[in-house]
């Protein structure tokens, strides 16, 4: 390896003085100098032990005579989550691999994540992290495989069905598409790298911390962004997740105020599974926390035979099998003028578009970061008028070609593996249960 015209570093100058130095040393001695063990010499030439060198010259050979210089380790714990715009990586990842019918493993997904995302993820980590998201290892074709879970699969298919069925052949729209989610932007938002002299380094005179947060709400059309639709308030924490600073009343006092009077009519609202999307509506029945008395009560009430000595659990079961689907708040409203809310499937960002656009504000607030809430609030606008109607038109392509994707791949890994288990033991979630996501 040659450093003809390269820059050294001040640890490779230390080593040139040291080595000068130690060879200055012997010529002023006059003694004949052996060399018959050059690892030593080297060793007390650097001022460095001979077990380094040794253990240097090692991997040295092993990497065929390259330098090749490890990324350095981060001190404190190791990570614990998996970033969340890692999902539709790790989701394509894997699908391909299983439409190839070829094994994948979570040390695959950690290479793939190292090697292409420099995303270094402990085994355990990502291991609970893909169960999270819906996936499962289990028997695939011929093989032991990583895979999704069958309640993840019905709840994008269902999901894509009504998403199919609402474009004319044209590619046209029958119903509006309304796309709509919450972010947040904090004070000190603003990019890692920048340009510096060397011998300044690379010090950049940034506040500590994130500082104070904006809650964004916002939505989305092919046209651009909904006019009068924009929430912006600025939170009351500056740690926690921003799904925690926002609630119900919140979000439904915006919902009634600034979206329904500005969408089309018979609009079809896109939204996510957040929890304060998906508040049951009062008479909703069953649910986990009704009391004996008013199962009871329901039972009696819609003519269905009861006793006394029936437990909770035998009456909320029987209210469940002939309660009808759950009903939540939100629906009820968007339905009382005109419109309906679909939910995208669990752990799919990919299939909102507006996450994009967030992207695209978000890089211009870094951009243009002072440092101070009153400069975030002020560029906000500018933020906003990035996100233009050819934007969210190249967005939405690219997410419908998405959607014929999952739509395609999904019928290829059909595969009737008899893993029946999946369907009772996760699709019981009460609130995300994908029923509701079937057209009627």
């Amino acid at each position: 390896m040659s450093f003809k015209g390269k820059e050294f570093s001040p640890e490779m100058i230390q080593f040139v003085v040291g080595l000068r130095n130690y060879f200055t040393i012997e010529k002023k001695a006059g003694a004949t100098i052996s060399t018959k063990n050059p690892t030593l010499r080297t060793a007390e030439g650097l001022g460095i032990g001979e077990a380094t060198v040794k253990r240097i010259m090692a991997r040295y050979n092993h990497d065929k005579q390259r330098i090749i210089v490890p990324q350095s380790k981060l001190r404190g714990k190791p990570v614990h989550q998996v970033e969340k715009n890692l999902q539709p990586v790790i989701r394509e990842y894997i699908r391909s691999h299983n439409l190839r019918g070829q094994r994948i493993s979570v040390e695959k997904v950690r290479s793939f994540l190292a090697q292409e995302h420099e995303a270094e993820i402990p085994a355990t980590t990502l291991w609970r992290t893909l169960n999270r998201w819906g996936f499962t290892h289990g028997i695939g074709t011929r093989r032991s495989a990583l895979k999704e879970r069958d309640y993840v699969v019905r709840a994008r298919r269902n999901y894509l069905r009504i998403k199919r069925a609402n474009r004319n052949s044209d590619g046209t729209l029958k119903h509006p598409e309304i796309y709509l989610d919450e972010t947040y932007i904090n004070q000190n938002h603003s990019g890692r790298f920048t340009w510096y002299l060397k011998e300044d380094g690379p010090w950049v005179n940034k506040p500590s911390g994130k500082g104070p947060r904006l809650i964004i709400v916002n939505a989305i059309t092919v046209n651009g962004w909904v006019n009068g639709a924009e929430l912006v308030f600025q939170a009351k924490k500056r740690t926690g997740d921003y799904h925690g600073q926002m609630n119900w009343d919140n979000f439904s006092k915006w919902f009634r105020n600034q979206l329904l009077p500005n969408i089309p009519t018979n609009s079809i609202i896109i939204m996510d599974n957040a929890k304060y999307h998906n508040v049951l509506a009062e008479e909703t029945f069953p649910s986990p926390s009704t009391n004996k008395q008013e199962l009871r009560e329901w039972l009696s009430r819609n003519e269905l035979p009861w006793t006394t000595d029936m437990l909770k659990p035998e009456l909320f079961a029987l209210c469940r099998r002939f309660a009808p689907l759950p009903e939540f708040e939100l629906d009820k409203i968007a339905k009382d003028k005109g419109h309906r809310i679909l939910r995208t499937p669990q752990y799919h960002p990919e299939l909102q578009p507006i996450e994009t656009c967030w992207a695209v504000v978000k890089n211009y607030m870094s951009d243009n970061c002072d440092f101070t809430i009153a400069n975030l609030r002020a560029l906000l606008p500018n933020g906003f008028g990035k996100v233009t109607s050819k934007t969210c038109r190249g967005i939405i392509k690219k997410v419908i070609a998405q959607e014929d994707k999952f739509w395609t791949e999904d019928e290829k890994l059909d595969i009737d593996n008899s893993n029946e288990s999946n369907f009772f033991d996760d699709s019981r979630n009460y609130v995300d249960n994908d029923e509701l996501f079937v057209e009627t």
